[in-house]
């Protein structure tokens, strides 16, 4: 059993793990960074990028059969799910390979190993096969270990019938029928993929609406996009269990103060995520973890044992990438000895379904608890050139500000590309922008992006698309 001597180690080599491990190598720390399954982890191997492969290829065979009304009919449109995933692993395995030679080219050392803790300062090892398990001693560990899929009693996951994020996005064929224990965004994006490719969709959420946490007005365009399209929502539905009959799952529900049973080929269980620090004997490292399992850090991702550190889903909510790999970051230049510290403003959050919701910063509800006088910009994109040019005017840009000052205090999209429209608003509230600053700020046409500048203007009365909400007069 060889013993090597580190700076650093870090455990885990996904979206939190990689660019902290990259980072501390480029300010010249000796680093190891360890992981037990593949580089990337959940986001580049079952989570962000092959969904959204899957979500690229059926949004556009969705497009191919609703086009005739701008002239373009297409014959024989087909969904092939084998090759679908053949094309999806394809992407994966470029991003991965990609993953691990930037750890190497910029002079990490990557291991594919299991770590256990033995010690604050002392990490096993432990390799598939007859190789014998290392020590590693570091200075610094970072602990960048994810999260996984919840399960919850009654729905065991077998990845075939009763399947998870994960087993969602294997399934090599399209489903008669779906039914998703969960309205929120894993659950709705993957059973919207489904739903394009002519799966008929049921969503069971046990709150009273899906996707809690996002903008209550772009929840319903999602909603309503749903139904729609031949889906169900059934919402203070609590699924109890399933039975087998005549060759379809039989899951029981109970809504309100009614049993209901809902038959379906697939269940896909999207509860939730929960942190991974079990098998890491994290007892032997001191560090506190909380009661749901996360590990609780300060501004510098400093855990309560001196030179220990955690980053990413393991350290709590928002679980997204883009916040990993921010806080992955963060860490790497305090353990380099900069006086670095997470002070972002703000974490964008996006859901990739139909139509795609981005938000950044407070929804309008959060601006008014916090105490700030609220003034809402709204700009449909209905009256946006660019969205009726490209057949896709579902939904709006809802920009908040302070009415004292016009600052912005948080924007929120429902529509075409919003994923890509929200950076200008993180980067707005990041900079301590006011609506003028967004409305000032000349932006081209057409384009989908001047819905953000016409929603900007709206909210302090000056847009020339829309009619701006009528000034109470002085008498």
């Amino acid at each position: 059993m060889a013993t090597i001597k580190k700076q650093a180690l870090v455990i885990g080599a996904g979206t939190g793990g990689y660019p902290c491990a990259i980072r501390l190598a480029q300010l010249g720390v000796d680093t190891m960074i360890v992981e037990k399954a593949e580089p990337g982890g959940v986001c580049l191997n079952w989570g962000c990028i092959p969904s959204k492969a899957l979500i690229s290829a059926t949004k556009l065979y969705h497009k191919a059969q609703h086009s005739a009304s701008m002239g373009v009919t297409f014959k024989g449109a087909a969904v092939d799910m084998k090759q679908m995933q053949q094309w999806k692993a394809g992407i994966v395995k470029k991003l991965t390979s990609g993953v691990k030679g930037l750890i190497k080219g910029n002079g990490a050392t990557y291991v594919k190993a299991t770590a256990e803790f033995m010690s604050p300062r002392k990490v096993r090892l432990k390799y598939d096969g007859d190789q014998e398990d290392d020590i590693v001693e570091a200075d610094h560990i970072v602990i960048a270990t994810g999260s996984v899929p919840i399960e919850i009693p009654g729905f065991k996951v077998d990845q075939k019938r009763i399947v998870d994020s994960t087993g969602a996005l294997e399934l090599d064929y399209v489903p008669k029928r779906m039914l998703c224990i969960g309205g929120g965004i894993i659950g709705l994006e993957l059973g919207q993929t489904f739903q394009r490719a002519g799966t008929e969709l049921v969503v069971l959420e046990g709150l009273d609406r899906i996707l809690n946490g996002v903008d209550a007005e772009c929840a319903k365009i999602v909603a309503r996009q749903i139904k729609k399209d031949g889906g169900e929502i059934h919402t203070g539905a609590m699924a109890s269990g399933w039975e087998e009959k005549g060759g379809s799952l039989v899951v029981k529900a109970k809504i309100g103060d009614e049993i209901k049973e809902f038959e379906t080929d697939v269940v896909l269980v999207a509860v939730g995520r929960r942190p991974v620090t079990q098998g890491l004997n994290i007892e032997k490292s001191g560090v506190k973890v909380g009661p749901r399992g996360f590990i609780p850090v300060d501004a510098r991702k400093q855990t309560n044992v001196p030179g220990i550190y955690a980053v990413g889903d393991v350290v709590g909510q928002p679980m997204l990438a883009h916040k990993a790999s921010h806080e992955g970051e963060v860490v790497a230049e305090v353990i380099s000895g900069k006086k670095t510290v997470d002070d972002a403003r703000c974490i964008p959050n996006i859901v990739f379904t139909e139509p795609e919701v981005a938000a950044v910063g407070m929804t309008a509800e959060e601006a008014a608890e916090a105490g700030h006088e609220v003034s809402i910009g709204k700009m449909p994109f209905a009256v946006s050139g660019r969205a009726m040019a490209i057949d896709e005017t579902n939904g709006f840009v809802k920009v908040i500000t302070d009415a004292k000052d016009a600052r912005v205090l948080g924007i929120h999209i429902v529509g075409p590309e919003a994923s890509d429209l929200i950076s200008e608003g993180a980067l707005a509230i990041e900079m301590g922008a006011f609506a003028e600053d967004i409305s000032l700020t000349v932006h081209p046409h057409p384009t989908l992006g001047e819905a953000i500048m016409e929603a900007a203007k709206h909210s302090i009365g000056e847009a020339v698309h829309i009619m701006n909400p009528r000034k109470k007069s002085a008498h």
